[in-house]
């Protein structure tokens, strides 16, 4: 029996992980990636789970288990109705209705049923399991660690096996297979509960507990909220600002999950002693790295992830520790899921709101410290006026030495770095000393943070900041003050000189000396007059190769981009080059859309340097868009430098599969014209319908034919395998 609801778990939980990018992955071509999109997904999916976990609790509250198993054998019906998940390639987002609308309305009736039917295994097989008379009975809580191993299982099989191996239809069918099976089992599952049941039944033996109180759900829900957005807000931060790699977002996301399987295990392989032991050398060498330029990047991604490892392990031992008695498991799992979706909207939808940079993840961080459980210390008023006094003393000796005009710490006088170091080595260890009062820990680690920001001056190149659902765009001076650079994280888009003279030169990866300028000028000799879209607007360096007669056309998903870009403080280029150019907001393969055939002589494709390329703007289906709006020898340029992504296989696969003429060219900067001109080595591919505007454009040698591989085909809406071009080693 405990086999039996084991592998139910792990199944159900295996399959909802799957649902999620299956249906993404499906709606993406209809919606395009833009916010909106996105966030109306992960609200839907969030609400659809909190109503799973509330229908399972308060179905089996009005019902009993046993009831309700019967009563739950017709939702599971329901749900299978739908399948297989499946969009009708007819289908098209009304003009005249808010894409959230028909997103919303869509999923409902696609993705929706099976979702919510999904949702609710975890509580519900868990209650259901305690109703049974086995000898395990009294504790069903060790099969949510095997609900968790599924959604771990998913979480990492999906990008690597599931999408590299599968099409899109294909996954849909096994899908359905295996949510019919699954249903089968429940069945089974419902039928021997409603057998006589043994003795140690939950409802007949074990005595009867008075319900939680609202101090305990309350803590439940503090304690689920806490790493749902810390979560987030560590992956924001080691995507964006620590190391721009593929899939880097998948390890916080399964470190959570790891979390979870331990903590619910019978026998946990991390004890609560031993991580509320390592919880502070966990996060002191973290408060201290936070802010201050370390050049070992992956040792600075170590500490992170070490910190957010055992700050969930911390609150979800807690949250493991406190589970009530079984009789009130679904209302357990309904405070979890009411928190965890509280934490990540708070932090996905609210936070781009009220912060300009991802403040977030260091206040989840200073949170889940205070949730930390106290240690012997005595609860009398002097302890707790002492958990404000102390850290604010620590405060006052940290940001002491910034008030003073012209001193900056670290670097007055000889020895600077050595008192810094020892100025806030000290300072750990007072802060250290505080760990078994959680409020003065969780304070003496802000006072670190707030310290260790204002020592490290990381805004001392920056002109200005501000914040959209992509990320934190920054505008900042080079350290020469030579140029003015677009920056997101750690990926430039853009640069510009700040020179009068030099102001329309076009820089980083477009320079004049490059294969863009050589595509543009064979294009300008057969027709002077050119029609020219761009997917991708950055600082706007490419509007300085129009001419007057010129139409230009930027196709930007950020409307915070197009601010900056046109905002003359920071870049000038739209309005030294183009101040009439069109500026289209939103995901560029939807805007193309409503192009008309045959409009333009140029399209270039400016998408992909990013570390999550975004994979719809690069299938079958949108190469055949962008062939309907190129004119009669037109050329589509594609941007293809990445530092992980090596892209050129899959353009010689989809030139083959339309019948394409097809070169690249690589463009070498040398070390000093990328460290002190913003000129960076950069490749193009250009591809036509027509050989002699290829032989224009490659007339030497320098353009060579792309390089072909035998397991790389082409990418279509239902089938992309990103990790057989990866870089295994970032390119030099």
């Amino acid at each position: 029996m405990l086999a039996f609801y084991t592998v139910l778990l792990f199944l159900s939980a295996l399959l909802l992980f799957w649902l999620q990018p299956l249906f993404g992955k499906l709606a993406l071509p209809y919606f395009g990636g833009a916010p909106a999109v996105w966030n109306t997904a992960m609200v839907f999916f969030q609400v659809c789970l909190l109503a799973g976990y509330s229908y399972a609790h308060l179905s089996v509250r009005w019902l009993g288990p046993r009831a309700q198993s019967r009563a739950h054998l017709v939702v599971l019906v329901a749900g299978i109705l739908t399948l297989p998940l499946t969009i009708s390639p007819d289908f098209r987002p009304a003009g005249d209705v808010a894409p959230s609308l028909t997103l919303l309305a869509l999923m409902a009736v696609t993705a929706g049923p099976p979702f919510f039917v999904l949702s609710t295994s975890a509580p519900l097989l868990q209650r259901w399991f305690a109703e049974t008379g086995h000898a395990r009975a009294a504790n069903p809580y060790p099969l949510y660690a095997a609900s968790n191993l599924g959604s771990l299982l998913a979480l990492l099989g999906f990008p690597v096996l599931l999408e590299p191996l599968l099409s899109l239809p294909r996954q849909g069918s096994v899908f359905t297979v295996l949510y019919i099976a699954l249903g089968l089992m429940i069945a089974i599952a419902s039928a021997l509960l409603r057998r006589p049941s043994a003795p140690g039944a939950i409802g007949e033996v074990l005595p009867e507990e008075p319900p939680p109180g609202w101090r305990q759900r309350l803590h439940w829900l503090a304690l689920a909220a806490v790493p749902s957005s810390l979560l987030l807000g560590v992956t924001q931060h080691i995507t964006t600002d620590v190391a721009a790699v593929p899939f880097l977002w998948v390890l916080p996301l399964a470190l959570y999950l790891t979390s979870f399987v331990i903590v619910f295990s019978s026998r946990p392989l991390l004890g609560r002693d031993t991580m509320l032991l390592l919880q502070p050398f966990a996060v002191l060498p973290l408060a201290i790295v936070f802010y201050w330029q370390i050049k070992s990047l992956w040792l600075v991604l170590l500490i992170h992830l070490m910190a957010f490892f055992v700050l969930a392990m911390v609150c979800h031992g807690e949250l493991a520790r406190r589970r009530p008695h079984p009789r009130y498991l679904t209302e357990f799992y309904f405070w979890m899921s009411l928190g965890g979706a509280l934490g990540g909207a708070l932090t996905a939808l609210a936070a781009p709101l009220l912060f300009e940079r991802v403040w977030e993840y260091p206040l989840a961080l200073v949170l889940a410290l205070w949730l930390r459980p106290a240690g012997k210390a005595g609860t009398a008023w002097p302890n707790r006026l002492l958990d404000l006094a102390l850290p604010a003393v620590l405060a006052a000796v940290l940001l002491a030495p910034s008030l003073v005009p012209g001193f900056k710490l670290g670097e007055s006088g000889p020895g600077g770095l050595a008192v810094l170091v020892g100025f806030f080595a000290a300072a750990t260890v007072a802060v250290y000393a505080f760990r078994n009062r959680p409020l003065r820990f969780a304070l003496g680690i802000a006072t670190l943070l707030l310290g260790g920001l204002v020592s490290a001056d990381i805004d001392r190149y920056v002109r200005y900041r501000e914040r959209s659902f992509f990320g934190v765009h920054e505008v900042q001076h080079d350290a020469t003050g030579r140029f003015r650079v677009l920056m997101h994280g750690t990926t430039i888009h853009g640069a510009q000189h700040i020179d009068e003279a030099r102001r329309r030169e076009p820089l980083t990866y477009y320079v004049r000396e490059g294969p863009f300028a050589q595509i543009l000028e064979t294009l300008r000799a057969r027709n002077p007059q050119l029609e020219m879209a761009v997917v991708g607007l950055g600082a706007g360096n490419l509007a300085c190769y129009r001419r007057p007669e010129d139409q230009l056309s930027f196709f930007e998903i950020d409307p915070a981009v197009e601010r900056i870009a046109r905002d003359q403080r920071f870049f000038t280029f739209l309005a030294d080059c183009a101040p009439q150019a069109r500026v289209v907001l939103g995901d560029a393969r939807l805007s193309l859309r409503a192009e008309p055939s045959a409009r333009f002589d140029l399209i270039v494709l400016d998408a992909f340097s990013s570390d999550a390329i975004p994979v719809h703007l690069l299938t079958r289906e949108a190469l055949a868009l962008y062939l309907d709006k190129l004119a009669p020898g037109g050329v589509l340029a594609v941007h293809i430098s990445n530092w992980y992504m090596r892209l050129e296989p899959v353009l010689a696969a989809l030139a083959d599969d339309a019948g394409l003429k097809a070169r690249m060219r690589h463009f070498s900067a040398s070390p000093r014209q990328q460290a002190e001109e913003y000129k960076f080595s950069a490749t193009w591919v250009a591809l036509t319908r027509a050989q002699a505007t290829l032989d224009g454009v490659a007339p030497d040698g320098a353009w060579k034919p792309l390089a072909r591989r035998d397991d790389v085909g082409p990418w279509t809406d239902s089938f992309s395998n990103v990790f057989r071009v990866l870089r295994w080693q970032r390119a030099g």
